[in-house]
């Protein structure tokens, strides 16, 4: 028997055009080879938002459609749009990517609207992309929307918010992709960035010891006590100052720990919480420029090292620079000595004077309508009625957190010193070394973790609270810093803006130009200042322009045929223009850091702190461009200068003040 074939199938109409089918799937990878060109894929990105007309830098990233970079390929890059090249290079540009695909381009300006390119590689593919860029004057845009909104509104949250959110926009040029990078780009990683985050941990737990202080009754023990020294409103606020100069390490730590502990007293001696704030504020960073051992001293030396070596000199200099410096920063000591002199005359102006006299009169400390950066913790956790107030209770508290922070610094520091150069270096470090090595966030956490401990341990232990009433307290006092950290995250983030948009070169760029050597310190001071105002930062102007201004102020004393002593003398009144003037633009802005702590600190409200500042702050500024760099860049010594500058802020309090008691 032998085997029959099987019957022929059937093929029933729609299987031809299924095997079609089949055919392409089978075919598709050759298929897509084939339009190879169209699987490259171009990516912009950017450190900086180029800016139309000006220099940029940006990287081309290249990826195929699996989104894998395009390693080690050759490429050509031909522009489609006006692009001006740095002398010595031309069109089209002939680039290799790297490892990850990617391709840096500097030295380039591109016109308005002319960022159009094609990218050609090797073996034929090519694709075109574009680069965005922006007009330089759009960068000033996010941190003046912000100053105008707090101002007209008086809704900082909302100021802020609209300040990164525009920012965005301007970055990325829909609204969608602006609110998505506002809140990623910007907020998150304002909120994750190290120091940044031990700040808020440090606040807020300062917040809850302030709580328990509040609640055990050892605030208000500290208000009998101080009643029994401080007779009325002018030595409160005396007190509240020689406490600022006191804790002149570190002007987070002295902004937080003054204005909590000197609320509840000034409250009793009805003065306004907006002098308060201004009284914290003004012994905050402007002692801690002028400080010769804090931890603004490390930050400062290191960015007077770096411009020391840009002009051949070793950065070994740094601290004797900075310490000849000193007397050159007109605005911290002018804003020092006018907080004594209204002060001591009694007398008030601007719009500080109603805000006193309202206070006194005891229409309270607050305006009417005004909205406290943080809720009033000694109100909200008042002590029971008939409780004994302990003063210690808050007092071992307080000095613990002061104690602990120097102690941290100093072990912190030596530790570091230790492990950078041995026993040898450490042998070698003086205690201003150890302190600039100091990790300032690491201090202030220990300090303020030991606080909160030993104020629970007290309370707790001296029955005057149970273990839970204490931690309810904590955590209420905590929360209610909730509101002022959000506003601070938002100060944080929209600096992040300025940054990328480049604000701080601009108006770096518009300010230099062909000056003559004399004006280099008024002109630096004048340019911190706007930049300290415009980015809400200090320590940001300082980095940014200190590599500037040591090279500039070196050079143009030589090339004018100075003496070595004038030439000297303009650099160190340079230096510290920098340093005085970054501190007047902060005390100026409503974005700045510091400024939204003394306002917090102090339970103001922070555009009525920002407005009531505002006029002391420009006379001090006044007063150091007249008698400070101006003299200086003439030669004229500032042992001279400070004492006659010091005469004139004391008769302008006498002409323009007026009584803080009046009715």
């Amino acid at each position: 028997m032998t085997d029959r074939p099987p019957p022929a199938k059937l093929r029933r109409p729609f299987d031809k055009g299924r095997d079609v089918i089949r055919t392409i799937f089978m075919l598709w990878p050759l298929l897509l080879a084939g339009t190879a060109s169209a699987s490259l894929e171009v990516h912009i990105e950017a450190g900086r938002q180029p800016l139309t007309g000006r220099v940029s830098a940006f990287e081309i990233r290249l990826v195929d459609e699996h989104a894998q970079p395009i390693a080690g390929s050759e490429l050509t890059l031909t522009p489609l749009g006006r692009w001006e090249m740095e002398e010595g290079r031309s069109t089209p540009i002939v680039l290799t990517s790297d490892a990850d695909g990617r391709v840096s381009i500097d030295g380039v300006s591109i016109g308005r609207g002319q960022g159009a390119f094609r990218i050609r590689l090797a073996d034929g593919q090519q694709a075109e992309g574009r680069v965005r860029t922006i007009a330089a004057l759009w960068t000033l845009l996010p941190p003046l929307l912000s100053i105008a909104l707090a101002l007209w509104q008086r809704q900082v949250l909302l100021a802020l918010a609209a300040g990164v959110f525009g920012g965005a926009w301007l970055l990325h040029g829909d609204p969608m992709h602006a609110f998505l990078s506002g809140l990623t780009d910007f907020v998150v990683a304002a909120v994750s960035d190290p120091f940044h985050a031990s700040m808020l941990v440090f606040t807020s737990a300062l917040g809850g010891m302030v709580g328990v202080m509040s609640r055990s009754g050892g605030t208000h023990g500290v208000v009998d006590v101080a009643q029994r020294h401080i007779r009325g409103p002018r030595s409160a606020q005396l007190m509240t100052s020689a406490l600022g100069l006191l804790i002149f390490f570190d002007d987070y730590a002295n902004t937080l720990l003054v204005g909590n502990t000197m609320r509840p007293i000034t409250d009793r001696m009805r003065v306004s919480r907006e002098k308060l704030s201004y009284l914290v504020d003004s012994t905050a960073a402007p002692v801690a420029t002028v400080a010769v051992l804090s931890t603004w001293v490390g930050y400062q030396l290191g960015l007077i090292g770096d411009g020391l070596e840009s002009i051949g000199r070793g950065a070994g200099d740094a601290y004797t620079v900075f310490l000849s410096s000193i007397p050159y920063s007109a605005y911290s000591w002018f804003s020092i000595f006018l907080l004594f002199a209204l002060i001591l005359q009694r007398r008030d102006f601007g719009s500080m004077l109603p805000a006193e006299r309202r206070a006194r009169r005891g229409d309270g400390v607050l305006a009417p309508g005004a909205r406290p950066l943080a809720d009033d913790i000694g109100q909200s956790l008042a002590p029971a009625e008939g409780g004994r107030r302990r003063a210690h209770q808050a007092l071992l508290p307080i000095l613990t957190v002061i104690v602990v922070t120097a102690l941290a610094l100093y072990f912190d520091g030596r530790s570091s010193v230790l492990a950078s150069g041995g026993a040898a270096s450490l042998a070698e470090s003086g205690l201003r070394d150890i302190f600039s090595a100091a990790d300032p966030a690491n201090a202030l956490l220990w300090s303020v973790m030991s606080g909160c401990v030993l104020v629970v341990l007290l309370v707790v232990g001296e029955r005057t609270l149970s273990l839970a009433d204490a931690l309810e307290s904590w955590t209420a006092g905590a929360k209610a810093m909730f509101p002022a950290l959000c506003i601070l995250v938002l100060a944080w983030s929209i600096g992040g803006v300025c940054e990328k948009l480049g604000t701080a070169n601009v108006v770096v760029d518009a300010a230099t130009g062909h000056v003559s050597a004399r004006w280099v310190p008024t002109i630096t001071f004048l340019v911190a200042a706007f930049l300290g105002f415009s980015t809400g930062t200090s320590w940001g102007t300082m980095a940014i322009l200190m590599p500037i201004v040591i090279p500039l102020a070196h050079a143009l004393p030589v090339e004018a045929g100075f003496p070595a002593a004038a030439a000297g003398g303009i650099l160190l009144a340079s230096i510290a223009a920098v340093l005085s003037g970054s501190v007047l633009g902060d005390h100026c802005s409503p974005i700045s850091d510091t400024t939204i702590m003394s306002s917090m600190a102090s339970g103001a409200d922070h555009v009525d702190h920002v407005r009531t500042q505002l006029p002391y702050a420009m006379t001090a500024g006044t007063v150091a461009v007249v008698f400070g760099s101006v003299p200086a860049g003439f030669g004229i010594s500032p042992w001279i200068t400070l004492p006659v500058g010091a005469l004139v802020l004391w008769l302008v309090v006498r002409q323009l003040g007026r009584s803080s008691e009046a009715a």
